[in-house]
């Protein structure tokens, strides 16, 4: 069995070995999760619940531990892994809380045809979840399917990145504490570790990554129709409205394209200013930005790219937006010193540019003026992702009317990233930035599968679901049907 060895992005240093798992191992780990996931499905909901919520327990007993390893693994500030796992105990707590009230059998209407039936719909799970993490968010975007998924009844095999997977472990062994069955298991290794998951005999696929990765995933997912949810990025736009609060804007741009080093599927990435009022949001955000600092040390804002090709991404679209023409408000070429990328504020930049049709992942902002909101609407909805967007504007009824019209899975008005933090709210893209949901309550129905079962409670009064109906039942079939639907309305 090979090696996989994770380390610290910013020195280099080897912070821990794992054993990779190769295809015959994520075969016994199937095969030991379908086991465990048929003892997971038979605990009464109670039971499950009760069990992620020792989970949830461990997380936050453990959280500074936890803390550690994600920044020694991705270089991120400690304050920025605390967040992250604080996201994620929302989400787990609001999935083991609600999935019975969410997924529990419930009556629905039979209809005229079918009154003497008595008609149930319920959920269940799908039977084994294989899991594939990023590297970004190692907690909080992988728990938004693992959660979900046990508290559906699944178990779930997690394969993380192969930049953190001592994150991954950390997170299997918190579950073995609380939990005498391997309903949550790691695999650790490499792409191809991740391709023996998806070809095994799991039953779904929750995938976040690139949007090509994903379409390789997805032809692996056709050959055994596994279903499969994809969050695969994003290129999210901001706009910026004539009466908006422009130093809350300003402040919300910042944040949201350079948090976490730009590493954020949902971070901001172009903002759309309308001219009236472009100079005095660009001077704001300029001088905004000129005051966040990249570093190792805690006191900075972020850390280095996890990923070291990920700055030659950068560099690429920075330098193909100022040969197209742009504009370099804040930092350019120069502020990209390995492994840190210092801020950067373009600002004139062709829509047809690298820097604006492909996702960046980097901290970085692109600032346009726009006509009017009208032209930002078009503009944004105008690229092939559609993850998430924000609007600043002191007009409700405007925020509200836009963020309607935006096509993305996701959309804050007077804010960034506001949906994160609500557990009830489900997650997901359109197009390039994937499909399918997790969180809230689509999330639970995403790692289920809905069921019909009806059962005869009385002869139907008129019954045609024979060989041998009469023919007056035929026609008092007919003539109530063309009462009941043929007006029109």
């Amino acid at each position: 069995m090979s090696t996989l060895v994770s380390r610290n992005p910013v020195t280099g240093e080897v912070v821990a070995e794992h054993a990779a798992a190769d295809e015959a191992t994520v075969r016994e780990v199937v095969t030991r999760a379908r086991s465990a996931g048929l003892w997971w499905t038979s605990r009464r909901p109670r039971e499950r619940r009760d069990a992620l919520l020792r989970w949830k327990s461990e997380l936050v007993a453990g959280s500074a531990d936890l803390a550690a390893v994600i920044r020694a693994e991705t270089g991120k500030p400690t304050t920025g892994a605390l967040l992250e796992v604080m996201l994620a105990v929302e989400h787990l707590d609001w999935a083991a809380r609600n999935a019975h009230k969410v997924l529990r059998r419930r009556k629905v209407a039979a209809g005229v045809l079918a009154m003497n039936q008595r008609a149930l719909l319920e959920y269940v799970p799908f039977g084994v979840v294989g899991v594939i993490g990023p590297w970004n968010y190692p907690v909080y975007t992988p728990l938004g399917s693992i959660s979900y998924a046990l508290a559906a009844g699944n178990a779930v095999v997690f394969k993380p990145s192969e930049y953190t997977p001592g994150v991954g472990q950390w997170l299997a062994d918190a579950w073995a504490r609380v939990c005498p069955e391997p309903v949550l298991q790691v695999v650790i290794g490499d792409g191809r570790t991740g391709q023996a998951v998806v070809e095994s005999d799991v039953d779904m696929v929750a995938f976040t990554g690139s949007a090509d990765t994903a379409r390789r995933v997805m032809a692996a997912c056709a050959t055994r129709l596994t279903p499969l949810v994809v969050e695969a990025g994003g290129k999210d736009a901001l706009i910026v409205a004539a009466d908006a609060d422009l130093d809350a804007a300003a402040g919300a741009a910042v944040f949201g394209g350079l948090g976490n080093a730009g590493q954020t599927c949902a971070g901001v990435e172009r903002v759309y200013v309308v001219a009236d009022v472009y100079d005095r949001f660009l001077a704001a955000v300029t001088e905004k930005a000129s005051a966040v600092r990249p570093g190792a040390d805690d006191s900075a804002a972020y850390g280095p790219m996890t990923m070291p090709g990920q700055i030659e991404v950068v560099r690429r679209h920075v330098s193909d937006a100022l040969a197209g023409g742009g504009v370099a408000a804040l930092g350019g070429t120069d502020s990209i010193r390995a492994p840190f990328v210092e801020p950067i504020v373009l600002t004139g930049v062709a829509e047809d540019s690298r820097a604006m049709r492909e996702e960046t992942f980097g901290p970085t902002l692109v600032v346009n003026p726009v006509r009017d909101v009208e032209e930002a609407i078009r503009l944004t909805n105008a690229s092939p992702y559609g993850l998430a967007a924000a609007i600043f504007t002191r007009d409700k009824a405007r925020g509200l009317s836009t963020a309607r019209r935006l096509r993305t899975g996701a959309v804050s008005v007077n804010s960034v990233l506001g949906f994160a933090a609500v557990p009830a709210l489900p997650f997901g893209g359109v197009g390039d930035s994937g499909f399918g949901r997790v969180h809230g309550a689509d999330g639970l129905r995403e790692f289920s599968r809905p069921k019909a079962v009806t059962w005869q409670r009385c002869r139907a009064p008129i019954d045609l679901m024979r060989f041998d109906a009469s023919p007056r039942a035929v026609r008092t079939a007919l003539r109530l049907f063309r009462m009941r639907h043929g007006r029109g309305h």
